[in-house]
């Protein structure tokens, strides 16, 4: 697969944990992109930590309005009845657990569902964002990343990079699968059907456990 393929495959399947009604913080890159996958009859509440509930689909050039941006600084756009306001009330929202679903990219992920996606040491970093609220917030925090970084493994025994948030990752989707964290490990719940388990496995630094419903990835 190319980039766009993999971009696709991730944005796609992780659009179907998105239920009616969910308010959904999106993470920055790869994760913004799902909402051009949500069934027809899903509607979702997109929320930005810089202060907006209701973002809209990303407006083109023409359409877009200076004052209207992410927390990544994309321009965006605000559905009809949006609301504006200001961080702290929208890490109240984040904080008092007001955010169904969390969808984030991750630089490294284990099997006791500890995070790190915010910084390598000895390298510039842009900040932390809302990550660290997010992960603790959010009722549930998905993972949205391609498997590998350069044929490193990002699937972890244990992270090694300094920790976003411990223990609070529910779902990893990459595009060789879906795994799912428990209290045994990651158990890879769904492969995509241009790979096979052993190539998964050899692609993550943890042993992963195979369902005994393993089955093709959902599109």
């Amino acid at each position: 697969m190319d980039k766009d393929q993999i971009r696709e495959v991730i944005a796609r399947r992780a659009a179907l944990e998105l239920h009616d009604g969910d308010v959904v913080n999106l993470g920055i890159g790869l994760p913004t992109f799902i909402p051009n996958y949500l069934p027809k009859d899903v509607h979702v509440i997109l929320q930005s930590e810089n202060g907006l509930l209701g973002m809209g689909p990303m407006p083109d050039d023409c359409n877009r309005d200076e004052n209207l941006v992410n927390a990544g600084g994309n321009y965006i756009s605000a559905n009809p009845g949006a609301s504006s306001f200001d961080s702290a009330t929208s890490f109240g929202i984040i904080r008092g657990g007001h955010v169904d679903v969390t969808v984030l990219g991750a630089l490294q992920v284990d099997e006791k569902g500890n995070l790190a996606n915010w910084i390598i040491p000895g390298k510039l970093t842009p900040g932390m964002g809302g990550a660290m609220d997010l992960t603790t917030g959010a009722k549930r925090v998905i993972l949205a990343m391609e498997h590998t970084a350069k044929g490193n493994h990002k699937i972890l025994k244990e992270c090694t990079l300094p920790l976003t948030a411990a223990g609070e990752v529910n779902m990893i989707i990459t595009e060789m699968g879906v795994m799912e964290i428990t209290s045994e490990g990651i158990v890879l719940k769904e492969i995509h059907p241009d790979f096979t388990v052993e190539q998964v496995q050899e692609a993550s630094g943890a042993t992963l456990i195979i369902s005994p419903d393993l089955c093709s990835m959902k599109n």
